[in-house]
């Protein structure tokens, strides 16, 4: 079942398929970001419209749009078409079937970005570490004995960093970075797992670590993955 997979406050992301305006329409290439409000049936949902500098953004009725949706469970792709719109305690939703099955998308969550930022690491003592299985966050202190080291890649799912010491493979550690352009300057926290540790041939006495997050925040693992696809629109836009 639809439900099953898509949940109402789900983070969605819209972009037009087909000629639904003129080309030179900036809405036909925009991508709009909405969130679910309800689940109606297997192939109905209803979402909220996109807003934009204050103002919503009325797209139209018998458009297609392509849909990805930032579930708990992974994210999901399909295409729908908007068959409805309407107004309800001042907001403004739109009524949506599904015209494809609904897909996993497992490359987006674990591309990896190639990047360069600072990240804060300490080991995560055993009380930490109980607290994020409840789910409640306890931190200790979260700045004693931070290490510094450089990400050199992230994604939806882990990063791999390079530093002047190692930790063991198999030690849950705790994490910080920020992403670089986000405006309110965020710092996103997370426990992690070490998968692997290999200290570099060409640079003895730095280690390569790969690791993977284990405890963050839906919210934070969504800014994430939408920060690696417009770091790779950009890249794509400047090649071509």
């Amino acid at each position: 079942m639809l439900s099953d997979y898509i949940s109402p406050g789900n983070r969605v992301e819209l972009k037009a398929t087909g000629k639904i305006w003129m080309d030179e329409d900036a809405r036909t290439k925009h991508i709009y970001m909405s969130k679910v409000m309800d689940v109606t049936s297997d192939d109905r949902i209803e979402i909220l419209m996109p807003f934009e500098k204050g103002k919503v953004v009325l797209l139209p009725v018998d458009g297609e749009y392509s849909l990805c949706f930032y579930s708990t469970r992974g994210l999901f792709q399909c295409y729908a078409r908007i068959i409805d719109r309407y107004r309800s305690d001042n907001m403004y939703i739109l009524v949506l079937d599904l015209i494809s099955e609904l897909q996993k998308l497992q490359r987006r969550e674990y591309y990896r970005f190639s990047c360069a930022l600072e990240l804060k690491s300490r080991l995560c003592s055993k009380e930490e570490l109980e607290a994020f299985e409840r789910n409640r966050k306890y931190l200790v202190d979260a700045d004693f004995g931070l290490q510094r080291s450089v990400v050199v890649d992230i994604s939806g799912g882990g990063l791999r960093f390079v530093a002047n010491f190692k930790y063991d493979e198999g030690s849950t550690i705790y994490c910080s970075y920020r992403l670089p352009g986000n405006a309110n300057d965020k710092e996103y926290e997370m426990i992690c797992t070490v998968l692997k540790v290999s200290e570099l041939e060409s640079r003895p006495g730095l280690y390569e670590h790969r690791i993977q997050y284990v405890y963050i925040d839906e919210t934070s693992r969504e800014d994430i993955i939408h920060f690696i696809f417009e770091e790779e629109r950009k890249i794509r836009k400047k090649q071509t």
